[in-house]
């Protein structure tokens, strides 16, 4: 019977091959057979408590999040040097296999802590819902995001969208995202922001983590490293709030006010589908509770990038009060590098 770690492991290879990542999906292979029992790190890993895959305890991710901040700190030259440029396998073996041992407190601690994606090309699915909210709405927003993590995406309206020809964004946007788009393009509808919040179990700074953060992203993907750098620079300038607290106790809080001539919007992507069941029930219900009670001078809108067991990517979901609307809004890539957009027209916007 395959123990359940390597199982994971092979089943986070499987993923990471098919989000663009063959190094970081070739490690994860490897390490499959190098870790045996003796050592600590994979004595940790193989008897993980609980459920080890992607969907809980996500082992495979912490583990390769540890071995990239070696390379990323320059603390293990010849491991950097084998992500640079991959030997053969028996050579890669030889080096993690070394690794393994020599940074062996390193690895435990990363082991600690799940992995935080902070994917910031998921902002663009974000932006072009602000854009719709708005044409439909009028309003400013109030911004509220569940599992935020470093508030990277917490940051959307500091970001542009560029698509067939249009700029979405401000004009000193601090990044520029560019998914391969399909279906008509957003409403031409600025969004304003005048207030965000977002919510963690255990926030990271985009300052003093900024190695952390940068671990999660796999290492032979420039662009995203590159992104997600550019991101954390930007909110360590700008420090949006970010409240360590359980998501759904949180949200009672956010929901319990009224924004009088504002949307309220509440967002997360690629985070519900991680919180437990009874947590998940309870959000269902306050937000149920609260769309009962918005009006269309303090109206709410929930916006929803997760998995629904339905390939590819995720589905985007937007539910606006008062009225209980539930709309589809199409399909995103995991990671944002892709877009299926069916949002329906709002009428008279350009």
């Amino acid at each position: 019977m395959t123990n359940p770690a390597r199982a994971a492991f092979a089943e986070q290879a499987e993923a990471c091959d098919a989000l663009g990542s063959a190094l970081t999906a070739r490690v994860l292979r490897l390490l499959c057979s190098e870790l045996q029992p003796g050592g600590a790190v994979a004595d940790r890993v193989l008897t993980w408590p609980g459920d080890p895959s992607f969907r809980a305890g996500s082992v495979a991710l912490r583990l390769a999040g540890g071995l990239h901040a070696l390379v990323l700190s320059g603390e293990d030259a010849d491991l950097a040097e084998a992500y640079r440029n991959p030997p053969d396998d028996a050579a890669l073996s030889a080096v993690l296999r070394r690794v393994l041992i020599q940074h062996e407190r390193h690895l435990l601690h990363w082991l600690d802590n799940a992995p935080q994606t902070n994917e910031v090309r998921r902002s663009a699915v974000v932006i072009a819902a602000a854009h719709w909210l708005t044409a439909r709405c009028g309003m400013p927003l109030v911004v509220s995001e569940l599992g935020t993590s470093a508030g990277l995406n917490l940051i959307w309206d500091r970001y542009a969208l560029a698509l067939g020809g249009r700029h979405f964004g401000p004009p000193d946007a601090a990044l520029t995202l560019t998914p391969d788009w399909q279906g008509a393009l957003p409403p031409v509808a600025p969004p304003q922001v005048t207030a965000r919040a977002g919510v963690d179990l255990n926030p990271l700074d985009a300052e003093t983590d900024r190695l952390r953060l940068l671990s999660y992203v796999w290492a032979d993907q420039a662009d995203r490293l590159a992104r997600t750098a550019q991101a954390c620079a930007e909110a360590a300038r700008l420090r949006p709030q970010i409240d360590r607290a359980d998501a759904v106790e949180w949200l009672a809080i956010r929901l319990a006010t009224r924004y009088t001539g504002h949307l309220h919007l509440i967002f997360h992507t690629v985070a519900w589908q991680y919180f437990p069941t009874a947590t998940q029930e309870r959000g269902e219900g306050l937000l149920a509770e609260a769309g009962a009670a918005a009006t269309s001078n303090a109206p709410l809108a929930r916006l929803s990038m997760e998995t629904d067991g339905t390939a590819p990517g995720a589905a985007l979901i937007l539910q606006l009060w008062p009225g209980n609307h539930r709309l589809p809004l199409g399909r995103a890539d995991f990671h944002g590098r892709w877009v299926q957009w069916a949002a329906p027209p709002v009428q008279g916007a350009g």
